[in-house]
């Protein structure tokens, strides 16, 4: 689906100044907020992905120049889609934690005890959180990581039923089967009965005949574990992988998932904006007005990128697809290459004068 323009969306021109741009995004905001009767949530985000660019003179100036693929307009947010809603890869849950109010953050509360419990029935092992520290080109590219972790798992002497091989379960004789207690509450309406889960079977209905000898009829064993975490290409800091029935067992239930925490470490040259890489390489006077040739460090190696005469500090050069990889796509992003200019602060005689002398040859119109 190809992306609207950004000054399109917010009604304005191409030489609107920061405060026009403002008041348009604000206009739209009000008229468009999910939250207000008649609202449009797909505008809104359409919007606001778009004064996020255009409100930052860094990447409207880069928009300007290469448009969306300049501001890494082809991935996640970027694309204006949501980027809490996650997606799944290689059987694990990708989703992105930025904190704060809605989304993600409500939804990542209710899988460690924010939302709604079982009244009874059978129970659930634990959830298991931890985290993996990537540098950043680990990050870029993906790897696999291997994690030990100490975990409650299946007994392997009677296999998590909780019950002594060669042993069957009976009826458990405090709740006669129904898994439940009917319990009497006196408040200040009166008496109120209330159903909760069995003490004795935990729900199930059943007990063991006889309990395991070697869990005691807890149905897990505590021991080491190896687990394979897959990180994709271009996963971001802040990201959570989650590993369905990866966290810890419990007997006669199903294994609560593990949730990896990913962080990346920061690269000492290069930055990231979404899809997109950002570096800076300082060239010289006579280089920008002569033009040249400069050798750019990239995530793929040492590339040569040619400067042309003229150019000025702070132009942007993109190289396209030596980004970060989308994580829905096989396509990449653009490195973007801002060029500085350094001027020298100490001159030989020789060098001043041939500065003076262009100078003077400038000005009598030698260059006009």
């Amino acid at each position: 689906m190809t992306k609207r323009d950004y000054y399109e969306i917010l009604g304005v021109t191409k030489t609107a100044s920061d405060d026009e741009i403002k008041k348009a995004f604000r206009k739209l905001a009000v008229k468009y907020h999910p939250d207000k009767e008649g609202g449009d949530e797909t505008k809104f985000k359409e919007a606001n992905e778009a004064y996020e660019v255009l409100k930052d003179k860094q990447k409207r100036q880069r928009y300007d120049q290469f448009g969306h693929a300049g501001v890494g307009g082809a991935s996640g947010a970027g694309a204006g889609g949501n980027p809490f809603e996650g997606f799944n890869f290689n059987g694990q849950d990708i989703h992105f934690d930025f904190g704060g109010g809605g989304g993600f953050g409500d939804i990542f509360s209710q899988f460690f005890g924010g939302g709604p419990q079982q009244t009874y029935g059978p129970t659930r092992g634990r959830d298991v959180e931890t985290s993996i520290t990537l540098s950043f080109e680990d990050a870029v590219f993906g790897r696999e990581v291997d994690l030990s972790l100490n975990l409650d798992d299946e007994c392997t002497h009677c296999k998590g039923t909780t019950v002594e091989p060669g042993y069957s379960t009976k009826t458990c004789e405090t709740c006669k089967g129904a898994g439940q207690q009917v319990r009497l509450m006196n408040t200040m309406f009166g008496q109120i009965q209330q159903a909760v889960t069995c003490e004795t079977c935990r729900g199930k209905g059943k007990i063991p005949e006889k309990l395991c000898t070697r869990c005691n009829g807890k149905g897990t064993e505590r021991r080491q574990q190896t687990i394979t975490v897959k990180i994709p290409a271009g996963i971001d800091d802040g990201a959570t992988i989650r590993l369905r029935e990866r966290g810890e067992a419990i007997g006669g239930g199903a294994k609560g998932d593990l949730y990896v925490h990913i962080k990346v470490k920061a690269h000492k040259k290069f930055t990231r904006e979404g899809d997109l890489l950002l570096s800076e390489e300082h060239i010289d006077m006579v280089q920008a007005a002569l033009g040249t040739e400069i050798d750019v460090e990239t995530v793929d190696g040492i590339i040569t990128m040619k400067i042309p005469a003229g150019t000025q500090s702070g132009t942007d050069f993109k190289l396209s697809g030596h980004g970060v990889p989308h994580l829905r796509s096989e396509t990449r992003g653009a490195h973007i290459v801002s060029v500085v200019v350094d001027t020298p602060t100490k001159l030989s005689k020789k060098q001043r004068e041939l500065l003076e002398q262009f100078s003077s040859s400038k000005k009598h119109g030698l260059f006009s």
